[in-house]
């Protein structure tokens, strides 16, 4: 067995475009924080389920910004999970928002696939899963 060569090494999560992808996604934390412990303690009564989820997405933003800033190999795992589960739960809101109208009587960060937030929670985990793709190896298989 030969040693890994640099090639074989994972690059950097937190480098090139992955700088403004940990900035994007801690700046989505810090909004979907606030919004969530506002919709919260104010409103919590007319639609907990919807706000429930926003806090869970808050929090889903938090960890996936750490894990990706951190970028070691338990981080990129972390980061996998979190970014696959934001992505599934976007989606599944998403859909919900516009079919159990009612559930969602206020915009949440996921709620109509992210549109009060320019749609970027729609799209930031299909970059995220990207750039965790893309820096798995820097070898040109995976290039």
């Amino acid at each position: 067995m030969t040693p890994a060569s640099d090639h074989d090494a994972p690059r950097s999560t937190r480098s090139g475009p992955g700088v403004v992808l940990v900035a994007v996604y801690g700046l989505l934390a810090l909004a979907a924080t606030g919004r969530s412990v506002l919709q919260i303690t104010e409103y919590f009564s007319r639609a907990p389920l919807a706000y429930g989820l926003s806090a869970v997405a808050a929090v889903i933003y938090v960890v996936a910004t750490v894990a990706l800033a951190r970028g070691d190999r338990t981080s990129r795992r972390v980061a996998l999970v979190a970014i696959s589960v934001e992505l599934a739960g976007v989606l599944v809101v998403g859909l919900s928002s516009y079919v159990a109208k009612d559930a969602f009587p206020d915009k949440t960060v996921w709620s109509h696939f992210g549109s009060g937030y320019g749609y970027v929670p729609l799209v930031l985990p299909v970059l995220g899963l990207l750039w965790l793709r893309r820096t798995a190896r820097s070898s040109p298989d995976w290039a």
